[in-house]
């Protein structure tokens, strides 16, 4: 029999300030994906986490994705240094793009796309010649397919939002404007196109690390199987996950959806396990796990 999660939905800060439901409209977007199951809800919960105690050395997300909360973290000089990391090519070749000096590249690449729906099917069936163009290939397709989905068979847009068509995320100067921002301060982020568990236990050993744990693979029997549609690199053996967390010598932060055989390794691993409520874009109200050790959110 394993214990259920406890239900929170109003948190209360390091400070004891209690404070109202997660609104994502309202956290700073620093990130240019627009990525399925992004966590722009969780920024205050980081805040919160890092703050509890000194700051890191060392803040490492071994699942990057969309980046928003390595973003955040090197923004906010929530650690002293940022590694990112990403197993999935396409996905990395963008990030390396914004954190080299072909940065400005890829802003006037965005800046100068003729953005029609014939430009969007002639660049995304171009083989690209080097990293850089696959790359904005990435964010071309991130912003136009629907949801953000880049696994192999999304397709792009047609209707958009509120019927602007194909381009309605895609927002140029923007775009340009926040990875401008992140080039400017690319030197205290290390980019890794790398395995994430392997990542992990390199440095299982670093007492000043802390980690950030966001497997975008879905599991749970019951759970939602969104993982398999959303991402080109979709499997994980979340047993070994659990294993390796044991393991870290620094603190770390896991999130996943709510399934029952989560809650299950978490409590066989000796974690704290809490559900946290947030809002989506939609305003709509939704729960994920958070997991951790030695850190409980009720103050």
């Amino acid at each position: 029999m394993h214990t259920l999660p406890i239900q929170i939905p109003l948190w209360t800060d390091v400070q004891g300030r209690t404070e109202s439901l997660v609104n994502v409209a309202q956290v700073p977007q620093r990130s240019p994906f627009r990525y399925p199951g992004g966590k722009t809800w969780l920024v205050p919960y980081i805040r919160a986490w890092l703050k509890s105690s000194s700051t890191p050395k060392v803040f490492v997300e071994p699942f990057v994705g969309g980046g928003i909360i390595s973003l955040t973290v090197a923004f906010e000089e929530l650690a002293e240094h940022v590694v990112m990391a990403e197993l999935d090519k396409h996905v990395s070749a963008l990030w390396k793009t914004i954190l080299s000096v072909d940065s400005e590249w890829l802003i006037e690449r965005i800046l100068s796309f003729e953005m029609t729906a014939e430009a969007v099917q002639e660049e995304l069936m171009r083989t690209p010649e080097c990293e850089r163009e696959i790359g904005f290939q990435t964010l071309l397709r991130n912003r136009t397919c629907h949801g953000g989905i880049m696994a192999p068979g999304s397709g792009v847009m047609k209707h958009g939002e509120n019927g602007r068509g194909i381009a309605s995320r895609w927002y140029p100067k923007t775009l340009a404007t926040r990875i401008r921002r992140i080039a400017e301060i690319r030197s205290r982020i290390t980019f890794l196109n790398t395995d994430g568990l392997a990542l992990m236990q390199e440095r299982a050993s670093e007492r000043d690390t802390a980690f950030f744990l966001d497997p975008p693979y879905t599991a749970g029997k019951n759970g939602k199987r969104a993982g398999r549609r959303l991402y080109a690199c979709n499997e994980l053996d979340h047993e070994a996950l659990f294993e390796i967390a044991k393991s870290l010598t620094g603190r770390f932060l896991m999130t996943y959806d709510v399934a029952d055989e989560i809650v299950e390794m978490a409590n066989r691993s000796g974690f704290d396990v809490s559900t946290v409520s947030m809002k989506n874009t939609h305003h709509a109200q939704m729960h994920e796990l958070l997991i951790s050790q030695n850190f409980s959110w009720k103050k």
